[in-house]
């Protein structure tokens, strides 16, 4: 086992926690049946859960902000990360850019190194990779395109686990590294 400290896990959305390679807005998304126990293990162990999702419907009006949110919240997240642009908007937001998760270090005062990001599409990876997060793929959704199609866009990045879904992803970093409720629950 690992003794670095678990301070957060960033998840992406869609194809990593349900739904699957495309996005289904808020009210149609549904979780994979694991997940709502995972999030609570987590939380029991004073985890912090924070989305990291690309949302460009926002920006097309075909969803809101809020709704997003609130959604989220309502499955047990700490708090929301959504770039709500479209791809050719040049922000420092939208994935592969490390933009959510800089905010989310200056926000929560988080040791990135400390923290883990699981997403199923090579944009999740490489923002993680970016700023030096644990690195899980899961083969939900995206994820297995994002090894057979998109590993040109991976060949420099080094995944710590590829994962079949979310629930063996969370075994994963528990088996790994140290899960310390005295730890987080001290941590801001």
């Amino acid at each position: 086992m690992n003794v670095k400290q678990i301070e957060a896990i960033f998840l992406d959305r869609d194809g990593t926690i349900g739904g699957d390679d495309k996005v289904h807005y808020p009210g149609k998304f549904e979780l994979f049946p694991y997940v709502e126990e995972e999030i609570k293990r987590l939380k029991k162990d004073n985890i912090k859960i924070f989305s990291f999702t690309n949302q460009p419907g926002i920006s097309k009006g075909l969803a809101q902000r809020k709704d997003f949110v609130q959604e989220l919240k309502g499955f047990g997240f700490n708090d929301v990360y959504i770039c709500p642009h479209r791809h050719d908007e040049g922000c420092s937001c939208r994935k592969p850019n490390a933009g959510m998760l800089m905010e989310a270090q200056q926000k929560h005062e988080l040791m990135l190194e400390n923290c883990v990001v699981i997403g199923d599409r090579w944009s999740d990876i490489v923002a993680a990779t970016k700023v030096g997060c644990i690195k899980i793929l899961v083969q939900t959704g995206a994820g297995k395109s994002a090894l057979n199609e998109h590993f040109d866009k991976l060949n420099d990045v080094h995944i710590d686990y590829i994962a079949n879904d979310f629930q063996d992803a969370i075994s994963w970093v528990y088996s790994n590294f140290t899960i310390s409720n005295a730890y987080n629950s001290n941590r801001k």
